[in-house]
């Protein structure tokens, strides 16, 4: 079984907002996937095509200090925004992940849900997160990293080519009912892209998690 590893930094001292987060990570996800190292010639190229080809998955970890610090050293992408760090590393198989990835911890801390407001730019896509399900923050992370991917990747070479240029910026938002139900009506409508889970950690298979909304 293959994996992209994800590792969000969480000190334990003023720790980020967790949408911003969530942003990081989703845009830590697409920047990886549209890295020239992937690219056909790429060092990336063979263990992330291997990963493609297969169950797209992501498994999310946490790590502070002298963890965090080690995580970079693992070949991958990280981005900042507002303050909140995620690293999106080369996928591989899940039995020979690197030991300094290993010891982190898959769950444990969470951060409690902001209140970011209405995104800003219509122009930037939403990654609306259904927050009926509650996941928790690693779940939700690797969830937005689908979304990110799969939003890329349905999009015209023009307009992911605008997208990149910007730095693949998106925000990431938790839908109300009445929301989600408004976003819903737009994967039906074929205007936006839904995440699908498998249902293999914390929600039924075939959940509605996540649902990308392009700009305009």
């Amino acid at each position: 079984m293959r994996a992209m590893p994800m590792v969000l930094h969480l000190p334990k001292a003023d720790p980020p907002l967790r949408t911003a987060v969530l942003e990081a990570a989703a845009v830590a996800v697409v920047t990886l996937c549209y890295d020239e190292r992937v690219a056909p010639g790429g060092p990336w190229e063979a263990d992330f095509r291997s990963w493609v080809d297969g169950r797209i998955r992501k498994v999310a970890r946490r790590a502070r200090g002298a963890h965090w610090l080690a995580a970079q050293e693992v070949e991958g992408v990280t981005v900042e925004i507002d303050g909140a760090q995620a690293r999106a590393l080369v996928p591989g198989l899940v039995d020979e992940l690197d030991p300094r990835i290993k010891r982190l911890q898959v769950g444990g801390t969470d951060l409690e849900h902001d209140e970011p407001g209405e995104p800003q730019d219509p122009k930037l896509p939403v990654l609306w997160v259904n927050s009926s399900l509650d996941m928790t923050l690693g779940k939700s992370a690797a969830q937005v990293g689908h979304a990110s991917m799969m939003l890329a990747d349905a999009m015209t070479p023009d307009a992911r080519a605008a997208w990149s240029a910007a730095g693949w910026a998106c925000a990431v938002r938790e839908a109300t009912p009445s929301r989600w139900r408004e976003v819903a009506d737009l994967v039906a409508a074929r205007r936006a892209i839904a995440v699908r889970d498998a249902g293999f950690t914390e929600v039924a298979p075939g959940s509605m998690t996540v649902v990308a909304v392009p700009g305009h």
